[in-house]
């Protein structure tokens, strides 16, 4: 019995000794590691958690630095400023010792928005394959933020993330735009560039901002508080998901029959005839949201036997799952990315071969999407997938299954409290911020959010008027051959009138979208806008770093004289045709074309329809047909009108 008794201690005093030693563990947040970029010629901040009122130590760069953690177990350490260079070891020591390997010392951007940001290397790997191939910049590096949401309160850690370094296997989980803009300008200063990449797709901008930065706003101050209560929260979630539960998911026939239609062995009945790429409600098919089915066979040489092949298949709207004989071969759960699915060898074979697509469309029109690649590709040889398929319903969804979702990482705050606020102690060069197509439908308050979200980093970060750096949205959906109204066109002007915000720029892309595509391919361009204002604003350049933007105007006689800033060495039409784009109205606001040209720096602008012209809009349009007015450098001019 005594036996025991010690035997009991003994475990019980070895359990205290390690729970007391894991407790002890000083411990780094995720930015703070192996292969990190750290910001040059700045204070920079190193900060962790360990027991409270540990020692620690940090040795860096041949030097020592202590601090003690606090009653929480907080501990910080500011190193002083130093030029760039490296690689250097830093070694952190408390109850444990870390040791953090491969640190360089540079220029360090974050970049954050919605999709447009978000979107890799990898979605963009036909147009850029010989970018990805040469990709050997041991020096460019991504740390890439996880897609997390909080509407409670601010975290001060990530969960995972690990600094990348731009070699052709990892480059390809690089936003596209932050990887060219670094490329650019580690080519032009050589210095070690790191990209914090914090980005979601389909995000509003208030998601992005704190709670103190939409002070001015109080409907989303009160959502805001709405959503810290978490029983509220949950009967939302509940209800959303209970509206949204379709009887009929489920009942795909396609599915459900005794021979489901991929399969090689069905036999179909009753299908119809019908365009691939095409929507189905242009096709013969009204108001149908839910499942179609597509097949055709396709007849392949005896080369073709077994070999690898990629499949080309547009966009389609919204989800797809391809089969080829049977046999799963990809599937994509919403409309925006570009399908390129891979068939692996052993699936193809000389003769027939059985293609089906299962297309679900929750809302709008469903499926093909013009004017994108729909082919199957083996070797050097392409075979065309458009024409005539046959298809047939699986599946129609009642009108209550497309209520919308709550979704948490669009709430106001919640993406600044699980993805920015775990890097404001982080030092950094500047932001790249490219967002704005979720608040497309919202203009008047973008305008006043944007400037919030710029001033509420700042305050955060508390290193004055760091350089601000955006994109305008560039066009994108049907082209109108007639002056209407735009709401993209607004949500470009809410982003340009926040270049009165100090020490900011914008990369005007109008030049750059695709009618059918929300993300489009040319990322690129985007980068390297973005990489001259970054050498103007933050590196201090004498250069043309934006194209025009609208100045004033004045009225004389019959015309309207337009003045613009950033004419750099003149204006010219990218084309050499007539400039284009421009609409004209008198005080009734009834705009109509206009003829324009190039006098010195200005536009002169007049309608023959209007003799006493008041107002000019330029480029006003979800997708203008033809913007063509640009400064010398290639820069295009943004959108504007003067109707306020």
């Amino acid at each position: 019995m005594m036996k025991w008794k010690i035997d009991c201690l003994a475990i019980c005093f070895l359990i205290f000794v390690i729970s007391e030693s894991t407790f002890s563990q000083i411990r780094l947040p995720r930015l703070v590691s192996d292969s990190m970029i750290l910001q040059r010629e700045i204070k920079i901040k190193i900060w962790g958690w360990s027991n409270a009122n540990e020692k620690v130590a940090v040795s860096f760069n041949n030097k020592k630095y202590h601090s003690t953690a606090d009653a929480n177990g907080n501990w910080s350490i500011v190193l002083p400023e130093m030029k760039a260079g490296g690689p250097y070891e830093m070694h952190i020591d408390a109850s444990n010792h870390i040791l953090l390997k491969n640190i360089l010392i540079g220029d360090v951007w974050l970049c954050s928005g919605q999709s447009n940001m978000v979107h890799q290397m990898s979605l963009h790997s036909i147009r850029y394959a010989n970018d990805i191939a040469k990709a050997n910049y041991s020096e460019i590096r991504q740390f890439l933020v996880p897609s997390l949401s909080n509407l409670q309160k601010q975290q001060d850690d990530l969960p995972i993330g690990n600094w990348k370094s731009a070699n052709p296997k990892d480059v390809l989980q690089f936003s596209a735009v932050a990887y060219f803009f670094a490329k650019t300008i580690y080519e032009k200063y050589h210095v070690p560039i790191g990209l914090i990449n914090a980005s979601v797709g389909g995000t509003p901008i208030e998601a992005w901002t704190s709670e103190e930065g939409l002070k001015e706003f109080p409907g989303i101050i009160n959502t805001i508080e709405k959503n810290k209560d978490s029983v509220y929260v949950n009967s939302i979630i509940a209800k959303s998901s209970l509206n949204n539960s379709n009887e009929f998911l489920g009942k795909d026939k396609g599915l459900t029959e005794a021979v489901r239609w991929y399969d090689t062995s069905y036999i179909p009945k009753t299908w119809r005839r019908i365009n691939i790429p095409g929507y189905w409600e242009d096709q013969g098919i009204k108001n149908l949201d839910g499942v179609v089915w597509y097949r055709r066979e396709i007849d392949l040489p005896t080369s073709l036997n077994g070999v690898a092949a990629k499949v080309f298949l547009g966009r389609i709207v919204d989800a797809d799952f391809l089969y080829v004989n049977g046999k799963l071969i990809g599937n994509t759960t919403y409309q925006y990315p570009q399908r390129r699915y891979k068939i692996p060898e052993g699936v193809l074979k000389p003769g027939k071969n059985i293609f089906v697509i299962r297309v679900i469309n929750n809302s709008g029109k469903g499926g093909f999407v013009p004017d994108k690649p729909y082919s199957l590709i083996t070797g050097d040889d392409t075979i065309d997938l458009k024409g005539y398929w046959q298809y047939k319903v699986g599946e129609v969804f009642l009108p209550e299954h497309h209520e919308s979702d709550f979704s948490a990482q669009n709430q106001p705050t919640a993406l600044y409290n699980a993805m920015i606020a775990p890097l404001t102690n982080f030092s950094i060069k500047g932001i790249l911020w490219y967002q704005g197509e979720a608040n497309a439908n919202r203009a008047d308050e973008y305008a006043k959010l944007q400037p919030e979200l710029i001033n509420d980093w700042r305050n955060k970060w508390k290193q004055g008027n760091i350089p601000f750096l955006y994109v305008q949205l560039p066009g994108f959906m049907d082209m109108n051959y007639l002056p209407l109204e735009s709401q993209w066109a607004e949500l470009r002007e809410a982003q340009l009138k926040s270049l009165s915000v100090p020490n900011t720029g914008m990369a005007v892309a109008i030049d750059l979208g695709e009618w059918n595509d929300i993300h489009p391919d040319r990322k690129k361009e985007v980068g390297d806008r973005l990489a001259l204002l970054a050498e103007k604003i933050a590196y201090g350049e004498n250069i043309v770093c934006s194209g025009p933007i609208y100045q004033s105007s004045m009225i004389d006689n019959n015309k309207i004289i337009i003045s613009f800033n950033n004419v750099g060495t003149g204006l010219i039409a990218n084309d050499d045709e007539e400039l284009s784009e421009f609409a004209i109205a008198g005080a009734d606001k009834k705009f109509v074309w206009a003829h324009a040209k190039i006098e010195g720096d200005k536009v002169i602008v007049w309608g023959d329809e209007i003799s006493n012209p008041m107002y000019v809009r330029y480029a006003w349009a979800d997708d203008p047909v033809n913007p063509n007015l640009y400064n010398k450098e290639g820069l295009p001019a943004s959108p504007f009108r003067t109707d306020k």
